[in-house]
């Protein structure tokens, strides 16, 4: 287990980087739509797809 450990540290990192980015992504999404944010950051005053994030 530790040789599978020291040979793939490299890997490992990247990996764990990668999982941080995508927890940090995915959890400022959910607080931001919970906050009725959009996603892009335009609003949606103006937005020609606004029709198909909002049905009436």
């Amino acid at each position: 287990m530790i040789s599978f450990l020291v040979s793939n540290w490299g890997s490992i990192l990247v990996l764990l980087v990668l999982a941080a980015a995508v927890t940090a992504i995915v959890v400022k999404l959910r607080r931001d739509k919970k906050k009725g944010r959009s996603s892009c950051g335009c609003g949606c005053a103006n937005c020609p797809s606004h029709g198909m994030c909002h049905k009436k």
